[in-house]
């Protein structure tokens, strides 16, 4: 009865005919360079990139190694090509607040030009200054302001002199500065002769001294005065010299310049402040470096540096850039610091780009894990698109935690697109939780994991073989080896009627397959090699399951493959480590009693159990209930275990497996141990499908055959899940021969006909289960159950110590 489920050798594999691909080796197709399958994606790319509002950023969602950034990569780089190239930015100093930096935009390719022309300008002015001061024409001007200010001076104290002189007082210049002193028979007395002077003579030139010391008094107060006038008519004569001198230089760049308006104003202003500190270029041998320094000045001349913060002048069309370390500085720039005899000092020319910089005009690509496990970078990107304008600040002043001075550069206008790049729960997270999220990131390509396995589909794979095979430079591949790859795409997506879109994994095995063939010599890569590089991967990850397998054929973990068991069955668990995934046998046993209805799932008592797996072991009670006891009250209490298991039982796809031994244990009717099975059940006794059948059949087959196969053993799946068979050979080579056979069922009663040999039964017009049939035995010990109940419940009504058994 049981061969009637199992499936022929054609339906565990569905291979590529290598002649049914119109090639004999890759070299013959055209190469096709876009990923295949990807038609929503790419949809949508199109979309954000054309869409040019705020919030029409990028979010790809898809697992990795998907393609999502090689698709993207390349749509953008078609797009980028028509673009304009983006403007150059620059960075130059703040004369009226040096610690506010100015930003200049400049076409592309000019902001290094810029920079040059400054350089050029300082040495220039530097060589300028020196001879402009040192000409006859200037010194002649500074010759005659100085004589007319000394005329002025002496013509003062001359006239004071004279007027001095004719009251016989006379004014006298010493070391210690002026003398006032009297004047008998034309020539100046001393103290002793003063004092032989008639008294009434003393008074009267006493008088006179005092009064022409007076006067002295104020014309020497005035001096002060003459000076600051004279030091004013030199400033202005030195700063009519330099602006006459540093005009000359800087109206040629004024001229140069003269389309772009914030570069001209800057030029006006670096011309000013050339004038106003002329001192710098007249006397650059004054000051030595190491005194500059030890003022804590910055080096002469720095200020009028150019700080070319993005040069575009390689760059053609709009950029596409990747940052694959999107920390907060790396994203949004940084003001570096040096240090100067023991001090942090910093200045325009210590900004740098950060990648939305780089970026800017063109295309960021980040990926959003990476982003979301930096300190502060997504709040800064928000805060970035939300004020369109890119701001860079430090963390710490950002934050206040930093009192020391800090630049606070003038922000540079945004344009760009942002394309985040991740896996679907970090998309969905930050949908729910992140409430600005779906404001700035409104357009989802979501990449498809998988495409149809039609001609057309396959036709294009092979070109995207083709395309890769050549840009990795390896050997041609034949059309065998192809058709082992189309096959083996099948298998990634677990499904014969589709291929997987994974074309990391894809690329890995054609560059293995090139290798082994290089090795073995040959000129064309063969199904052969594709195959040793399949059995390679495997082998390399191998060593858990190995390890596994040992333990069950030393008997260490008991999984029984030949006896007829009450109460046990072979399920089948499969363990996932990311780059490897296989399956083992778990043997599974159920015991029933007497009791209230309930079944215990031991895994979920020992939290063990997933939701999952709970929900399916509830479903089970419904079944009974509802397939058996109409009529009655379910009066069992039935427990269930995963023997030798001590990890977490998650999914329910052994909830069919449950339902069969709970079924056997009930009817008390042995169940075929060489056989295992797999899927889930819904409460009317259907068979549902179940993820990863193609390792559950071959973990159960590795076991077996090397007990050594009998014909006998085999697998249960449920039918829905045959369309995604895609065995290895050595099954369907053992399903062929008859050693090993794979069952499809739809429903709990052709899996316990298959496990028992006994037929399941179904109910009559009068409503009642053949006689011997699985389902009569069951439905009479349930019944047999509730009687026992209904006797133990009148019995502890007449004597209360009487309990029922639970």
């Amino acid at each position: 009865m049981a061969n009637k489920f199992a499936l022929p050798a054609e339906q565990l594999f569905t291979g590529t005919d290598p002649g049914s691909l119109p090639f004999k080796t890759t070299d013959e197709l055209d190469s096709l360079k876009e990923v295949i399958g990807q038609q929503r994606a790419i949809a949508a790319i199109e979309l954000g990139i054309e869409v040019n509002k705020s919030g029409f950023n990028l979010f790809a969602l898809g697992p990795a190694g998907i393609g999502k950034q090689s698709t993207i990569t390349q749509y953008l780089a078609r797009r980028a090509e028509s673009q304009p190239t983006p403007d150059d930015w620059c960075y130059v100093n703040n004369f009226a607040n040096p610690q506010k930096p100015q930003a200049l935009r400049l076409p592309s390719g000019r902001g290094n030009e810029l920079c040059q022309d400054m350089k050029k300008l300082v040495d220039d002015t530097k060589t300028s200054m020196p001879v402009a001061f040192e000409s006859e024409n200037y010194q002649k001007k500074l010759q005659k302001i100085q004589e007319n200010y000394e005329q002025q001076r002496a013509a003062a104290f001359n006239e004071l002199s004279e007027e001095a002189a004719e009251q016989h007082i006379a004014l006298i210049r010493g070391p210690q500065g002026f003398v006032v002193a009297p004047i008998v028979n034309g020539k100046a007395i001393d103290n002793k002769e003063f004092a032989k002077l008639p008294e009434d003579e003393r008074q009267r030139i006493d008088s006179l001294i005092e009064e022409y010391e007076d006067r002295l008094s104020s014309l020497l107060q005035k001096m002060p005065q003459l000076a600051r006038e004279e030091r004013t008519e030199i400033r202005i004569l030195v700063r009519e010299t330099a602006t006459q001198t540093v005009d000359v230089l800087v109206n040629g760049l004024l001229n140069k310049y003269q389309e772009l308006p914030d570069v001209c104003q800057y030029l006006v202003n670096v011309k000013n402040d050339i004038a106003d500190n002329v001192d710098e270029f007249i006397e650059q041998q004054a000051t030595p470096e190491l005194l500059e320094l030890a003022r804590g000045e910055a080096p002469l001349f720095r200020k009028y540096s150019v700080n070319v913060l993005i040069d575009n002048k390689e760059t053609t069309g709009a950029p596409i850039v990747y940052e694959d370390n999107p920390a907060y500085p790396k994203l949004t720039g940084r003001v570096e610091y040096e240090s100067r005899m023991g001090t942090l000092v910093t200045d325009f020319t210590h900004i740098k780009p950060g990648a939305l910089h780089t970026a800017n005009g063109g295309y960021l690509l980040l990926d959003v894990l990476e982003l979301l496990r930096q300190p502060f970078a997504w709040d800064a990107l928000k805060r970035i698109l939300y004020a369109n304008k890119i701001s860079t600040q430090s963390i710490g002043s950002l934050y206040g935690m930093m009192d020391t001075a800090s630049l606070e550069p003038e922000p540079i206008p945004l344009d760009i697109k942002i394309v985040l790049m991740g896996e679907r729960y970090l998309y969905y997270l930050l949908l729910q939780h992140d409430p600005g999220f779906k404001d700035l990131f409104k357009v989802a390509a979501d990449f498809e994991e998988e495409m149809d396995r039609t001609p057309e589909n396959i036709e294009q794979f092979s070109r995207l073989l083709a395309y890769l095979i050549k840009k990795d430079d390896l050997l041609p591949f034949s059309d065998s080896a192809v058709a082992r790859m189309v096959d083996y795409s099948s298998r990634l997506a677990s499904d014969a009627e589709k291929l997987s879109t994974h074309l990391h994994s894809i690329v890995d095995l054609l560059q293995e397959a090139g290798h082994w063939a290089v090795k073995n010599g040959d000129q064309l890569v063969n199904a052969d090699s594709v195959q040793r590089a399949i059995d390679e991967q495997a082998y390399r990850v191998s060593r858990l399951k190995e390890k596994l397998g040992s333990e069950i054929q030393r008997e260490t973990i008991l999984i029984d493959t030949e006896s007829d068991l009450v109460g046990s069955i072979n399920g089948l668990a499969v363990i996932d480590l990311s780059n490897y995934r296989f399956a083992y046998p778990t043997r599974i046993t159920a015991t029933t009693r007497l009791g209230n209805g309930k079944v215990i799932d031991i895994e979920r008592e020992a939290k063990l159990g997933g939701a999952t797996h709970s929900k399916g072991v509830l479903i089970l009670s419904s079944f009974l209930a509802s397939h058996y006891c109409k009529d009655t009250p379910l009066s069992l209490t039935a427990s269930l275990t995963f023997e030798q298991s001590y990890g977490h039982v998650a999914g329910d796809s052994a909830s069919m497996a449950e339902l069969c031994v709970l079924l056997s244990s009930l009817a008390d009717i042995p169940i075929h141990q060489s056989l295992a099975i797999t899927g889930s059940v819904n409460q009317l006794g259907q068979s549902q499908a179940i993820g990863g059948v193609n390792e559950k059949i071959e973990g159960f087959f590795d076991i077996c055959q090397q007990r050594g196969l009998n014909a006998k053993h085999g697998v249960i799946i449920p039918a829905s899940n045959v369309k995604h068979l895609m065995l290895k050979q050595e099954v369907v080579d053992a399903v062929r021969e008859g050693r090993f056979q794979v069952h499809a069922v739809e429903n709990v009663d052709q899996a316990i006909e298959i496990l028992t040999g006994v037929p399941a039964g179904q109910r009559d017009s009068e409503g009642k289960f053949p006689d011997g049939s699985i389902n009569k035995l069951v439905e009479q010990r349930l019944t047999a159950m509730a009687l026992d109940l209904r006797k133990f419940s009148k019995n502890r009504d007449n004597n209360d110590k009487v309990i029922p058994p639970e």
